[in-house]
């Protein structure tokens, strides 16, 4: 076994890695002062976008029973900024639960959302380090699909993502390394990334606190609850093992939003160092 070893990152008095749990758990615990606004399922092997204003909650739910989902989320009115995978795993973990943020990329680094809830958060650690809600890995796609197998298929989660968000005016270039939901995975003994079956169960949820406006896109993963091999010798089709996903979006109280406000992007204004100098033709008359 290893030693415990700190983390690299490590957050001083006041900094934006000190969460206020107080009043995350103040929203969690008031269902009374939540109004559901709107609720859809994802069908099978599909994906679908939508927009969330900035202090709301949503939840992702499994209606049916245990699957996989592949999320993407971007800020609504300006799509460069979007969920920074990397910078999340190093300032969070790469599995996330209860008062973990998704972290927004450079030159943003803000808190999208803050996870309020989370019925999977007493999976732990499992007999072969697994645990649930990974940014470890990243979504399937026709592209590796392909060159591992030779086939074409159209349903994977990078292709649900790029069809959900066309509406929005986005593209393929826009869909970026996501959360597993429900996902459990880890690194093997040769450091190599596994997925084990989703321990969901019908009525699970993990739910998010939108600290900015959000464009949110899901995609219910073609390989269902992960129980069937996807590739290799033992692969076959999972379709039998796939289920829909549900979100629920509340809006709050006002009186739970005291004391709270959007997180502004990153103040750094150093221009990495560099001395601006004017054009030619503002220093020469």
């Amino acid at each position: 076994m290893y030693k415990h070893y700190p983390a690299a990152y490590q957050a001083s008095k006041g900094s934006a890695l000190s969460v206020d749990t107080a009043f995350y758990e103040r929203i969690r615990e008031a269902k009374d002062k939540r109004m559901l606004i709107e609720s859809f399922e994802v069908p099978i092997r599909t994906g679908r976008a939508w927009r969330v204003p900035a202090g709301h909650l949503f939840r992702i739910t499994t209606p049916v029973g245990p699957q996989v989902g592949d999320f993407n989320i971007w800020n609504a009115h300006d799509p460069r900024e979007r969920l920074w995978a990397a910078r999340t795993r190093q300032l969070q973990g790469a599995h996330v639960s209860t008062y973990d943020r998704l972290w927004s990329n450079l030159p943003f680094l803000r808190p999208m959302v803050t996870i309020t809830d989370d019925t999977l958060a007493n999976y732990g650690i499992d007999e072969h380090g697994g645990r649930v809600h990974d940014l470890l890995g990243t979504r399937c796609d026709p592209y590796v699909n392909k060159l591992l197998t030779g086939e074409d298929f159209h349903h994977h989660c990078h292709s649900n993502l790029t069809r959900a968000v066309l509406p929005y005016g986005l593209t393929e270039f826009d869909v970026h390394d996501v959360l597993n939901i429900f996902q459990v995975t880890g690194l093997n003994d040769e450091d190599m990334y596994f997925m084990k079956t989703c321990p969901a169960k019908q009525g699970d949820y993990l739910e998010f606190f939108t600290e900015i406006d959000v464009l949110c896109a899901l995609s219910t993963c073609p390989g269902g609850d992960l129980s069937v091999a996807l590739w290799g010798p033992d692969a076959r089709d999972p379709l039998s093992v796939c289920r829909p996903l549900g979100v629920e979006i509340y809006s709050l109280d006002n009186s739970l939003l005291a004391g709270w406000s959007s997180p502004e992007r990153a103040n750094y204004k150093g221009n990495h160092g560099l001395k601006l100098v004017p054009p030619a033709w503002d220093r020469y008359d």
